[in-house]
């Protein structure tokens, strides 16, 4: 066991899952924007993990994971697949409750089991994907392939859209 938690659950959880880097980050830079412009990586290289909450009577959760450069449908892909009536971003104090990691550094690995990990398919396309590590200290760089090595995961057409561009500000 090292000084650090955090990174020996993140090592633990890829354990023979392939290739990938463990990349440190100061956890003021976690956040997707932010770390890629410090770090220099392209935001669409970049893969979130995301809480969905299905309302229904218990609950249902699914992790999405979804390129940076995409929004997640929640209102219709994610909802039929949780096949509730009602989808929603689930809050930071549910997100941290149900997968103990912090927004900014949460991460399709060593989720609670039973959790399917719905990934969109634009993810696949990508030679390497960066996701986050557990926490906001660690992020993984590995190809997207390495999310198949996850029990519950569906790739999903469809899951996200490209995000419309955003004008700059001036």
């Amino acid at each position: 066991m090292s000084a650090d938690p955090a990174r020996d659950a993140l090592e633990a959880s890829l354990a023979g899952r392939g290739e990938h880097e463990l990349f440190a980050c100061d956890p003021e830079l976690a956040d997707t924007a932010a770390f890629c412009a410090a770090y220099g990586f392209a935001l669409a290289d970049s893969a979130n993990t995301i809480l969905v909450v299905g309302k229904s009577a218990p609950p249902v959760y699914a992790a999405c994971v979804v390129l940076a450069t995409h929004r997640l449908d929640v209102n219709r892909a994610v909802r039929t697949r949780l096949g509730t009536r009602k989808a929603s971003f689930a809050s930071p104090d549910e997100t941290r409750e149900l997968t103990g990691h912090e927004i900014g550094g949460v991460t399709a690995f060593g989720l609670p089991d039973g959790l399917p990990v719905l990934v969109d398919a634009a993810v696949m396309e990508r030679e390497r994907i960066v996701l986050g590590g557990g926490s906001r200290s660690w992020k993984v760089i590995a190809p997207p392939s390495i999310l198949l090595t996850l029990a519950g995961v569906e790739v999903v057409e469809g899951l996200a859209n490209p995000a419309a561009a955003t004008p700059p500000l001036r």
